[in-house]
C-alpha cells in the first residue's frame, strides 16, 4: 500500500520497461508521467533524473521484476543520488535472491550474493575458483540461455553439490528445481 501511495505522490516515475509499468498503473489507476531508464540508457537518464532531482521532482524508480538496485542498473542512479546528497528511500518488496534462498532448502543462516557472473567462460572459471572453498550457500542469478553452460561450469569447478534453480520468482508462472547439479 505504501508502495501505491508514493507512486501516486510522485512528480515522475523512472520504469526499466515503461510497457511494463504502464500497465500495473493502468491498474492502479496511477496517471504519472514516465521515463524509461535501464541498463542501455542508465548514463543519458540517469543524468536527466539526477537533473530532475535537484530541481526538487520526486522521482520513484521501478523495475520489471524484484528489487531496483539489484542486479539492476538502478544501483547506479542511486550511487549518484547519494554523491549528490539526494535523500533515497527504499521501499520493501519483491526480491529473488532472497525468494529463492528461502525457496532452495538450503542452509539459510548464511549465504552470499554473488549476482551474475561473467558471461565469457574463462572469467565465468575464474570466479568460480575463487568460490570454491566457500562454505555458506551462493545465490548467483543467469540468463535462461547461459544457464546450461553455467552448470557445467559449477559441475566441472564446484563439484556435484545440492542446488536449486529457481526462475520467475514474483510472477505467474513461478518455478523452483531443487536437486544435484547433474540432475539439475
Amino acid at each position: 500500500m505504501r508502495t501505491l501511495s508514493v507512486l501516486k505522490e510522485v512528480d515522475l516515475i523512472a520504469a526499466e520497461d515503461t510497457r511494463h509499468t504502464l500497465k500495473l498503473l493502468n491498474h492502479y489507476n496511477i496517471k504519472k508521467p514516465l521515463i524509461s531508464y535501464h541498463e542501455h540508457n542508465k548514463k543519458s537518464k540517469g543524468e536527466v533524473l539526477l537533473r530532475k532531482l535537484n530541481e526538487g521532482m520526486q522521482i520513484a524508480l521501478v523495475t520489471d521484476a524484484g528489487m531496483p538496485g539489484i542486479s539492476d542498473p538502478g544501483e547506479d542512479i542511486i550511487r549518484l543520488c547519494i554523491e549528490e546528497g539526494i535523500v533515497v528511500v527504499a521501499l520493501p518488496g519483491p526480491t529473488a535472491p532472497i525468494l529463492a534462498l528461502v525457496l532452495s532448502g538450503l542452509p539459510t543462516d548464511k549465504f552470499v550474493f554473488e549476482g551474475f557472473l561473467p558471461s565469457k567462460k574463462q572469467d565465468r572459471i575464474k570466479e568460480l575458483e575463487r568460490l570454491k572453498t566457500e562454505e555458506r550457500t551462493i545465490i548467483l542469478y543467469e540468463a535462461p540461455h547461459r544457464i546450461l553452460a553455467l552448470l557445467q561450469d559449477i559441475f566441472n569447478i564446484l563439484g556435484d553439490r545440492k542446488s536449486s534453480i529457481s526462475r520467475e520468482l514474483t510472477k505467474i508462472h513461478e518455478e523452483t528445481f531443487r536437486g544435484s547439479i547433474a540432475e539439475a
